[in-house]
């Protein structure tokens, strides 16, 4: 019987036999090297094409419990599994040579007040699509992102969270915290901003960039049957969209270290590190 712990690592701990198994560890973490050092990437949609990175992105969609959740097609994990490993490659890889999304599913999500949530169901193929994505472009943003930035995010959790914020209060003594809640925030992204600030990162594969806008202007099924094409927003439920939303909240989370960790004061504070290396100013 698994622990609550070890069953929050297990997932952790799978994704990356997988990317071993697949041998793509290692480009993964070159492309997280190469962006750090300020590099940018015109050529990624080969990568994300290519047979090893969908095979990945089979394996963690089909470990992933929403696998077994149908699209407007009725289609499930389930029935990509009765194809052959060379049927459901070329599939996928079809899918990037000209991508058109199908529609998305929306349902409503029960929310503890009393009101719901939007919840945006891609079809298991433009999942897979958007997980062939994700692998590739995450290890570019992930060393953009600022380091208090939490939230949907590799290797990170709210116990991450928590942990700094404690620090922030017994070593620095900063005890007030605000509490920022950006309402129908993933409804109301700004396409084109989304776009210019995946090129600024240093994505600047024009292919891969003009199937991220496919993406978000997919249509929309209603609960009613009727159809919707957005012209903002990001749909909740889809594989890349908390990414996307980390791109989009980026420039804030920097924009806050500019106004205070960085804002020059009166007083020069100190800097010294602790036994584990963390800088600690006071």
């Amino acid at each position: 019987m698994l622990t609550s712990e070890q069953q929050k690592r297990k997932p952790k701990q799978s994704k990356i036999r997988y990317t071993e198994y697949y041998d793509l560890q290692s480009i993964f973490d070159s492309l997280y090297a190469d962006s750090l050092n300020g590099k940018t990437f015109q050529n990624l949609m080969r990568l994300i094409a290519s047979e090893e990175n969908i095979k990945l992105a089979y394996r963690t969609i089909k470990g992933n419990k929403g696998s077994g959740t149908p699209g407007v097609d009725k289609r499930t994990i389930k029935d990509l599994a009765a194809l052959r490993e060379e049927q459901y490659v070329r599939l996928i890889q079809k899918q990037f040579s000209w991508y058109t999304p199908r529609p998305v599913k929306r349902v409503e999500i029960p929310k503890p007040n009393g009101k719901t949530r939007p919840l945006g169901i891609p079809t298991i193929v433009d999942r897979i699509v958007q997980q062939c994505i994700l692998q590739v472009i995450e290890p570019i943003c992930e060393a953009k992102f600022h380091e208090r930035s939490n939230g949907f995010r590799p290797n990170r959790s709210t116990e991450h969270a928590i942990a700094q914020c404690c620090r922030l209060m017994q070593i620095q003594h900063l005890h007030y915290a605000v509490d920022i809640d950006i309402q129908g925030f993933f409804d109301n992204v700004n396409h084109g901003k989304l776009i210019r600030q995946m090129w600024k990162m240093g994505i600047r594969d024009k292919k891969l960039l003009c199937i991220v806008k496919q993406m978000l202007k997919a249509q929309v099924v209603l609960p009613d049957g009727t159809r919707t094409t957005p012209t903002k927003g990001t749909p909740q439920g889809g594989i890349l969209s908390p990414l996307l939303s980390n791109i989009v909240l980026n420039e804030l989370d920097w924009w806050v270290t500019s106004q205070w960790e960085e804002m020059p004061t009166h007083y020069e504070y100190k800097t010294r590190q602790n036994a584990h290396g963390t800088d600690i100013r006071y």
